[in-house]
């Protein structure tokens, strides 16, 4: 696999990853446990951080800002 292609597969896996947290959120409520959902709520807020750090990363990686230092 080229690196063109992974970046690709692992953006679009990002998107996913958003897309299944996004349909987690509405369905907290249902719970009626609030220290249940409020961890719940943290674990998503956590997830949805990691997701954006691994497309921060990617985005740097294609402009060639993640370059190691010669």
């Amino acid at each position: 696999m080229d690196k063109p292609t992974a970046i690709a597969q692992i953006r679009q896996a990002c998107k996913n990853l958003a897309v299944e947290l996004m349909r987690i959120h509405p369905a907290v409520p249902a719970l009626g446990h609030k220290a249940t959902q409020d961890d719940i709520y943290k674990a998503l807020f956590e997830i949805t951080t990691q997701v954006e750090v691994i497309k921060k990363r990617l985005s740097k990686l294609e402009s060639g800002a993640d370059t190691p230092e010669t």
